[in-house]
């Protein structure tokens, strides 16, 4: 944990190129926080987490407090967040346990272990600012956004070229969700943003027409990632490596030039 919150939320070691996150839940029976390191797994608009606890036959601590009071916060190194834990059950429970198990076999080898079912919880943003914004103004925030797409798009990038053409399910929702990720925030940035800027800074006309350029040739790469996703084949990883250097691109673009008017 002191690494994780040392280094933005990376650590060395086995759990290098690892998704992590810190789960701070309530004790169910002291009424006191309780933080726990684990694995997560991106499901488009929330996070899931797996009670294997290395399947040994009682449910980890942090499973029975989120029963007991279901409001969390989560910690992925870059921001922080309050969710709702909300537990999966039935067949629901059983198709995503699956298709994780396909993207990590020892989860299966935990499940074996233990005659208890082990949990999957899904962890839901709750309504409020988005995350980064406790950065204190609108260009951290952004800087922070900018650092998890870069972050993400990166350990993608290892798991598509780890994985050959065969894409997993799993991974094929880590895809999905970035590219959803990165729709959102461009569509937000030009309908939004950009308008702001432009009504205050009439000299930026040439800068946002070349960046709004960049966002709809991102976006037809985005649409082309997902199409490739849905159904694998060896151009994945190119056509994941293009988009990679283009956002980067962009990203540094926006940075350098946008980020002192805000």
């Amino acid at each position: 944990m002191d690494e994780f919150r040392a280094n933005a939320g990376q650590v060395g070691g086995p759990f290098e190129n690892s998704r992590l996150l810190l789960l701070t839940t309530t004790g169910a029976r002291s009424g006191q926080p309780r933080t726990a390191i684990l694995g997560y797994y991106p499901d488009r608009d929330r996070v899931l987490v797996v009670g294997s606890a290395g399947g040994s036959p009682r449910h980890p601590a942090w499973y029975h407090n989120l029963l007991a009071q279901p409001e969390v916060t989560v910690d992925l190194g870059l921001f922080t967040y309050p969710a709702t834990a909300v537990v999966l059950r039935g067949a629901e429970r059983d198709e995503v346990f699956a298709r994780l198990v396909e993207a990590d076999p020892g989860w299966g080898d935990y499940q074996a272990r233990t005659t208890r079912t082990i949990p999957v919880v899904a962890l839901v943003q709750r309504p409020g600012p988005p995350p980064g914004a406790e950065r204190g103004s609108f260009a951290e925030a952004l800087k922070v956004i900018h650092a998890a797409f870069r972050r993400e798009l990166s350990l993608i990038r290892s798991e598509v070229a780890a994985s050959g053409a065969g894409l997993g399910a799993q991974l094929r929702i880590n895809c999905l969700t970035v590219c959803q990720g990165l729709h959102y925030h461009h569509t937000g940035e030009s309908t939004g943003l950009f308008p702001a800027l432009l009504q205050q800074h009439p000299e930026l006309t040439d800068l946002i027409a070349v960046l709004q350029t960049e966002h709809d040739k991102i976006a037809v790469l985005l649409e082309e990632l997902e199409q490739l996703a849905a159904t694998p084949t060896p151009e994945v990883l190119p056509q994941v490596d293009e988009l990679i250097a283009q956002l980067n691109a962009h990203l540094d673009r926006e940075e350098a030039e946008l980020l002192p008017y805000l």
